[in-house]
């Protein structure tokens, strides 16, 4: 088949999006398909919301399926219009009057806010299949949407050379991530700074918080402790992984996150926040992690007993390998173009 992967992207910002939208061309072609990716920009703020989604309702897509990941690429007009969704336009819907969103709670956000559900509502509802990359995503769809869909998972990104270390205890506390306030990498400053014990600690991504988070690692007796080295290679983020004695991985409410699934298949067990959305639907408390209520005291007491007990930790890191060992790219893709019958 021919198949147009379709996404959005602000211009100059490349995360997981990107990577899966890569991933998921990267295996149609490897099943014989010819793929594609097609990208229009866009502007998140609420002003400039909907011409994205105009625009995508006038691109001429010629292929035999076309599987929109994001909003608004799935105003995409196709008769054979499969969804693969990773998040709708959060600030519209659970953000409503965040403080991290522009939509806010006055008379003209409102109206942004009944406009984009009722919009989405109707093209989502086009489309013959309906796949989530998670199933917070599929919740959310169906509790603003009224419409339901099955949770698709997939591999992260190089889960082909993550690996558990051999043997021995790991040499620091990992925290790779986007250096934004969603994914509230402060949390993990916080805990290191209430460990008793005296660990390193790795806080390795880039985004608009760096300068703040290297004041807080001087402010917080850091310095000496914690890394923040940036952006890292592919090659250094594997070393990285396979070195952690524990991973730090407290977004709020995530639609999926890779960082999850690419501790456990290095074999290192991860904690989060009983609020991390859809990192919960692989860590299970004293499974293949812990969970805390994300205070700096219980992060901090859940890191201590980790690097006390690497029995423990080797436990769950192994149990959360198990946990995703069958995630294929081959289902994925399989499973997509099963839903769009001929």
């Amino acid at each position: 088949m021919d198949v147009l992967v379709c996404a959005t992207q602000v211009p100059f910002m490349r995360g997981g999006l990107e990577m899966m939208v890569e991933n998921l061309v990267g295996a149609l072609r490897d099943a014989g398909h010819r793929a594609e990716a097609v990208s229009v920009p866009a502007a998140w703020d609420r002003d400039r919301l909907l011409d994205a989604a105009t625009a995508w309702r006038m691109v001429p897509l010629d292929a035999d399926v076309v599987i929109p990941v994001n909003f608004p690429a799935y105003y995409a007009r196709h008769p054979r219009k499969v969804l693969w969704l990773a998040h709708q336009h959060r600030a519209a819907y659970d953000g409503l009057g965040q403080p991290w969103s522009d939509i806010a709670l006055d008379d003209a956000s409102l109206e942004v806010h009944r406009q984009v559900v009722d919009w989405d509502t109707r093209v989502l509802g086009e489309c013959l299949s309906r796949f989530t990359i998670s199933g917070v995503v599929a919740e959310r769809m169906r509790r603003y949407n009224g419409l339901r869909a099955t949770p698709l998972y997939q591999p992260p990104p190089l889960a082909d050379r993550l690996k558990p270390r051999p043997g021995g205890v790991g040499s620091h506390i990992l925290c790779p991530t986007r250096l934004e306030a969603n994914k509230r990498p402060g949390l993990f400053l916080d805990a290191m700074a209430s460990m008793r014990e005296s660990v390193d600690g790795v806080l390795a991504g880039k985004g608009s918080l760096s300068d703040e988070l290297a004041a807080s690692t001087e402010r917080l007796g850091l310095s000496s402790r914690v890394s923040l080295p940036g952006f890292v290679s592919d090659d250094d983020l594997v070393e990285l992984f396979r070195q952690a004695t524990a991973v730090v991985y407290a977004p709020y409410d995530e639609d999926y996150g890779f960082v999850t699934l690419q501790a456990f298949l290095a074999g290192v067990p991860v904690v989060t926040t009983d609020d991390s959305g859809g990192v919960l639907e692989w860590v299970e408390h004293e499974v293949t992690g812990l969970v805390t209520d994300g205070t700096s005291d219980a992060m901090g007491a859940a890191l201590d007993r980790l690097v006390r007990d690497p029995v423990l930790a080797k436990r769950l890191g192994a149990a959360g390998r198990e946990r995703v060992k069958d995630l294929r790219w081959e289902q994925v893709v399989a499973t997509l173009l099963g839903g769009a019958p001929a």
